[in-house]
């Protein structure tokens, strides 16, 4: 299953692009990051036979366990795709959010977007990691 972030924005070069980068090369999984414009409606179209994650602080904050669980269950139950969409200032419109099958937060805290897009990397290594019962999940 690949594992898709969707962000507004561009990362560019700096502390945040480098932590996206080592998470993201340590995954086993098929991962992809495409960038959209700071600002605008457009949007990719929902994935054939995959699932949509909006990132919104008014979601769902999720264990890293529980995480992991929904991953497992979307690929076991055939997925292709899990795309994360990662707003800009402005969030998310509220026909994204309405149409997303999971709304993830981390936490009531407004994050910036190119911080949350490295705390995500990190998620879904860890979530990857636990799956496959390797040791970073509790080591250190």
């Amino acid at each position: 299953m690949l594992l898709h972030i969707v962000a507004r924005g561009k990362i560019g070069r700096g502390p945040e692009a480098d932590l996206v980068d080592r998470y993201l090369k340590r995954i086993d999984w098929a991962t992809k990051v495409s960038e959209l414009p700071d600002r605008g409606k457009d949007s990719p179209p929902p994935p054939t036979n995959g699932v949509t994650v909006v990132l919104d602080e008014r979601g769902k904050a999720l264990a890293s366990s529980e995480l992991a669980t929904l991953i497992e269950r979307w690929r076991d139950g055939g997925k292709r795709e899990a795309r994360f969409l990662i707003g800009g200032a402005d969030g998310h419109a509220e026909e994204q959010r309405q149409s997303a099958d999971l709304l993830l937060s981390f936490g009531p805290a407004t994050w910036p977007h190119l911080l949350v897009r490295a705390m995500l990397a990190e998620q879904l290594f860890r979530a990857t990691s636990i799956l496959a019962n390797h040791p970073y999940h509790r080591a250190g």
